[in-house]
Order: C-alpha cells, then sequence, then structure tokens
C-alpha cells in the first residue's frame, strides 16, 4: 500500500481535507504548482487556491456531489501563490468511515494548464479571424460601392432617354387621348424598371446586414416557400437533396441569390413553353466547401451568350421586364459578399448554376 501511495503522489498533485473543506494534507506536487509551502496550506480553506475568476456554479456543483457522496470530476481554474493561473484535471473522493458518514475528502488531480492556454490561444485565434472575415466582407461591399454606382449610371442612360422620348411625344399628342395613355404605360413602366435597379442594390449595401453562421439549407428552403405560389402557378416541380451546411455571411442575401436563379428558370420555362418542368437543387459538402447546385430543363442558354450571362446590363428579358442585375448582384452576393464563387453550365436542354460557398468550420 505503501508503495501504491508513493506512485500516486509522485504523479499525481493530491491533497485532503476534512469536512469542512480545511487542508489536512497536501503532497509535494500541490506545494510545487500553488507556489505555497506545506506549512501556509495546511489547517487552511481549500479556497486558498480558488481563482477569483472561476465560476461559482462550480463550487457548488461539487459541494452537492460529494456531499452526497459521490465522486466529483471537473477541470479547475486555481491561483499560485504568485498571481499565476494553473488548471488541474480534479477528481474529489469522500471517503466514508464504518457508519457510512463522510470523515474527509481526497482530491487527486493532474496538470493541464499547457493544455488548456492552448485552447484558450485557438479559440482567441478563431475569435480573431471571425472579426477579420466580417471586416473584409466590409471592405468588398465598400470597395464595390463605385463600380455599383457606374453600373446603376449605366443602367440608367437608356431608360432615362427613352423616358424623355416618351414625355415629349405625350407633350406632342396633346388632344389624343389614347396616345397619352399608351406613353403614360410606358412611362410607368420605365420608372419601375429604374426604381428595381436601385431595389437590386439596396439590400447589398445596407450597413447594419449582421454577418453570422447559418444553415444554407435553410435560405434554400426558404427561397423556395417565397416562390411557392409562382412555382405552383407555373407547373414547376422543384426537387430537394439537402445536406446540412454551416456558412458565414448574410442569411437573407443567400435567399435572394436562390430567389434569383428560381425566378430565371421559371421565366425561361415560361419564354420557350417546355411542357414538363423540373429544377432539382442540391448541396454537397467536402472538407472545406459547400457547393449549391441549381439545375433546370428550361432548354439550356446559348453558347453566344453564356459567358455574358453575369454582365450587369445584360438581359435576355424585354428591357422593362428585367435589370439586367439579378444574376450580376447573386455573383457579387457570392464572390465578394461570402468569399464564394457562382459559376453556370449547359448542356443541351439543361442549365446548372453552381454555387461554392466556405464553410464555417468554427
Amino acid at each position: 500500500m505503501n508503495k501504491y501511495q508513493e506512485a500516486i503522489e509522485s504523479t499525481n498533485i493530491v491533497s485532503k481535507t476534512d469536512v469542512d473543506g480545511i487542508i489536512t494534507f497536501v503532497n509535494d506536487e500541490f506545494c510545487k504548482i500553488s507556489g505555497y509551502t506545506k506549512k501556509e496550506l495546511i489547517g487552511q480553506n481549500h479556497n486558498i487556491v480558488r481563482h477569483p475568476d472561476a465560476d461559482a456554479s462550480k463550487f457548488k456543483a461539487l459541494w452537492d456531489t460529494i456531499n452526497a457522496k459521490k465522486i466529483y470530476k471537473d477541470t479547475v481554474k486555481n491561483l499560485a501563490k504568485n498571481g499565476s493561473t494553473f488548471y488541474v484535471n480534479t477528481t474529489v473522493i469522500p471517503i466514508l468511515d464504518e457508519s457510512e458518514e463522510i470523515k474527509e475528502f481526497i482530491a487527486i488531480r493532474y496538470d493541464v494548464t499547457q493544455e488548456m492556454l492552448y485552447k484558450q490561444q485557438v479559440q482567441d485565434e478563431i475569435a480573431k479571424n471571425k472579426i477579420k472575415q466580417k471586416a473584409m466582407l466590409t471592405q468588398a461591399r465598400h470597395a464595390s460601392l463605385g463600380q455599383m454606382l457606374a453600373n446603376i449610371a449605366h443602367q440608367w442612360r437608356q431608360p432615362l432617354t427613352e423616358l424623355n422620348l416618351t414625355v415629349y411625344n405625350m407633350k406632342r399628342s396633346v388632344g389624343d387621348l389614347a396616345k397619352i395613355d399608351e406613353y403614360f404605360s410606358q412611362s410607368k413602366d420605365i420608372i419601375k424598371s429604374m426604381s428595381n435597379t436601385i431595389n437590386d442594390f439596396t439590400n447589398f449595401f445596407t450597413p447594419d446586414r449582421e454577418v453570422k453562421s447559418f444553415n444554407v439549407c435553410e435560405s434554400i428552403s426558404e427561397a423556395v416557400k417565397l416562390l411557392d405560389e409562382r412555382l405552383g402557378k407555373s407547373m414547376i416541380e422543384i426537387t430537394l437533396e439537402l445536406e446540412d451546411a454551416q456558412v458565414l455571411g448574410v442569411q437573407n442575401e443567400i435567399t435572394q441569390v436562390l430567389v434569383n436563379l428560381l425566378n430565371n428558370s421559371a421565366d425561361a420555362f415560361e419564354q420557350k413553353g417546355v411542357l414538363l418542368r423540373q429544377v432539382d437543387i442540391k448541396t454537397k459538402c467536402d472538407d472545406e466547401n459547400v457547393h449549391v447546385i441549381v439545375t433546370d430543363n428550361a432548354g439550356g442558354i446559348e453558347k453566344k451568350i453564356i459567358d455574358k450571362i453575369f454582365d450587369p446590363y445584360f438581359t435576355t428579358k424585354h428591357q422593362r421586364s428585367g435589370t439586367g442585375l439579378g444574376l450580376f448582384m447573386s455573383k457579387m452576393i457570392c464572390e465578394q459578399g461570402m468569399g464564394g464563387t457562382l459559376g453556370v453550365k449547359s448542356l443541351k436542354s439543361n442549365t446548372t448554376f453552381t454555387i461554392d460557398l466556405p464553410l464555417d468550420l468554427t
């Protein structure tokens, strides 16, 4: 028994206390890590090494457990005599007498200070990286502002010219009510299109948008729900094959990207008169990224225009039906807002958009 005791005391930090927590025994390892001598420790309450930042609820749990004659185990933050912090994995064992009453407590500990400090460094680094990533997202938005304004100006020049001409024609058509109504309707359509141009940019540049970790599958489901009525009326069947994946960004923006893609599919189905309408949405994860794959059978995209579809002013729709900014903004959200990519491939009658986003591994 003496050999066993010697082996335990030479490799572990050992102490004994009475039922009130007063120290009755400490070994040399306890003195070494705490910086106190045996004389300074024996007779003192064990709280002498308790760290002031330690969670008070843990100590309540400790006493509730050992007073119930059960063994308590936890990692405890302590304070050495010189003011330094040390961490120990602790096991406190109630020792019972012949009457099954608690006679004393024995605590056996081992030092995990280096492991805990390393863990804290990792957590601090993760927190710093999150702050940096948020700053980079904000910087990307600001860096794009000049380009956005230039694109708005470009997008507005033609409709402003058209609106000016329409108003001029209205002036010339005084007395011809049918013509005035026609030009008035055209003017409203032009103004609506110009208003939509601004709306496409509003969310992206809202300064208080919250960047946080979210499940990309929730964004996909929300987009499908938002378009449920249109998809139903257009008789478009949606199939979902989703694998949960956490990403860092603005959840509503990814929802908007999916809404843009689904609206474009619906428009293509209607324009090309496709009878059996199918959109498949899948998510797949690798070690670093989630891949959101959206495929429709709406007739594909012509080779001569597929390289232009992400241009900020390009649209296959009538000038008054689309701004040509939906796919451009979607690409910007994925690439500059989320640090990912948005690409497209078209084969025969199928078109596939793939969104690649970095996983939030924290």
